[in-house]
């Protein structure tokens, strides 16, 4: 009997493991509405080449990679996550106005290629290589060159 219930603990985490990187393609419509309408207000002019929805264990995120290989990142509420645009430059009304300032005032010559944002801060990497970090309150908290 215990041999049986082993058996059948092992084979349920093997599937729960086998489905916890599940990434599906879907239409963008597929995706929830903030996500829609950032993409139709921030990219109008960009083809989308390929979205998709991934399925972690306790995680749902959503993933659009434009045919000019620029890619935004949303978590399952449609709030953007990352903005990556390694051949163009981050559109500015997406990236907060204090950030921006920053940007502007201490590196007027660089255009923001990527921002990713989580629960405890902002992360900015700049066309000059450089990484600013910022806090929720969008004080510097380190940069790296």
């Amino acid at each position: 009997m215990k041999k049986l219930v082993f058996l059948l603990v092992c084979l349920f985490t093997l599937q729960t493991v086998a489905r916890a990187d599940d990434d599906k393609p879907i239409q963008v419509t597929q995706m929830p509405q903030p996500a829609q309408l950032f993409i139709k207000q921030h990219f109008p002019k960009n083809k989308v080449a390929l979205a998709k929805m991934e399925n972690d264990f306790f995680y749902k995120s959503y993933e659009v990679i434009f045919t000019n290989g620029n890619k935004v990142e949303f978590d399952k509420k449609g709030n953007w996550t990352e903005i990556d645009c390694k051949h163009t430059v981050v559109p500015t009304a997406t990236i907060p106005t204090a950030i921006q300032k920053y940007v502007t005032t201490n590196y007027p010559d660089t255009k923001v290629l990527k921002i990713e944002r989580d629960k405890k801060e902002y992360e900015v990497k700049l066309s000059n290589r450089v990484e600013l970090k910022f806090d929720l309150k969008f004080n510097l908290i380190d940069i790296d060159n």
